[in-house]
């Protein structure tokens, strides 16, 4: 078996792997997420279908899979249609970069991050296309809210990479994860405090979740990009929401929690364990706090984040120049 065709079958092989931790990832955040909110709400959730409900999300698969695909009448249809896909065909790609563990990832890249940042771009393009689409004003307002946020809060984004990139002298996640240690004080957190603070919030407004889900806002806009959608085009981007959910995490565990690392037997456990702790909060964050208001939401990058961002790009600029 030649080079290429051993890559290539890796690349098969992780990329089914990569379908399978999707659909397993959907179903345990919806799950999760439903159990939060009871908790929080004082109310039991999901209970009825399966051991503490926990077959529900099975159920709802199948009730979205097996519903009417109807497109609204003055809709364009093939816009209408082609954002749900390309909201989630990006997905598995985002992963395959990823390091869980020092043996598991599929392409080990040295522009990794690029990668990530680029694909994960193709997610508002879905909800800008399916707001124009749907030729619904809610939906219209909601694509101009996502185009708007994604625009704003990308910025900071790039400005901590930036800052990682020089600090690590690197872009290759795997790279990053190995240049950090077991213990919690040997990690990037520890050396980048305020820029790990600028991804983590940063990241929910691009993933349109609260406080930052102005783009589907209930209150005001309906449903936002969502309002015309049922069936799987809805459920295309549950599915694509959720696993930005993982995919966030999981980039911010390579670049500032040390990875696969741990104080002891290193391997994917950890890095799961360190992923899906950074989920647990992104789910919980939802039900704690009040959605904000769209001049709120831009102020908070435009006026608070990216000058952060700034001045901490130049400290660790100035920090790698002397030391």
């Amino acid at each position: 078996m030649s080079g290429t065709e051993g890559t290539l079958i890796k690349i098969v092989v992780g990329l089914l792997l990569i379908l399978g931790f999707i659909g397993f990832n959907a179903i345990l955040l919806g799950y999760g997420e439903r159990k939060i909110s009871g908790f929080i709400q004082r109310r039991l959730g999901p209970y009825a279908v399966g051991p503490h409900g926990s077959l529900q999300m099975m159920v709802d698969m199948v009730k979205l899979m097996t519903k009417q695909l109807i497109t609204p009448k003055k809709a364009d249809k093939y816009l209408f249609w082609a954002a749900p896909l390309i909201a989630f065909m990006s997905v598995p790609v985002l992963f395959m970069v990823i390091p869980f563990s020092p043996t598991f990832t599929v392409i080990n890249s040295n522009l990794g991050i690029v990668l990530i940042l680029a694909f994960s771009g193709l997610n508002v393009l879905a909800l800008c296309i399916g707001g124009w689409g749907s030729n619904n004003k809610w939906s219209l307002l909601g694509a101009a809210r996502a185009v708007s946020q994604f625009i704003a809060f990308e910025v900071p984004i790039l400005l901590v990479v930036l800052s990682i990139a020089l600090m690590t002298g690197t872009l290759n996640l795997s790279e990053i994860v190995n240049q950090q240690g077991g213990f919690p004080w040997q990690w990037n957190i520890v050396l980048q405090p305020l820029a790990f603070v600028i991804l983590f919030v940063a990241s929910l407004a691009e993933m349109n979740r609260v406080p930052f889900d102005l783009p589907e806002g209930e209150s005001e806009l309906t449903a936002g990009y969502n309002t015309e959608y049922g069936g799987m085009g809805f459920g295309l981007f549950v599915l694509a929401e959720y696993t930005h959910i993982v995919v966030a995490s999981s980039v911010m565990t390579a670049l500032f929690l040390g990875g696969w690392k741990g104080p002891v037997f290193s391997g994917v456990w950890w890095f799961l364990l360190k992923m899906y702790l950074l989920c647990f909060i992104i789910l919980w964050i939802r039900w704690a706090f009040p959605r904000v208001r769209f001049d709120q939401l831009l102020n908070l990058s435009w006026k608070y984040l990216i000058p952060a961002g700034i001045v901490n790009l130049l400290i660790t600029a100035l920090f790698v120049k002397l030391f």
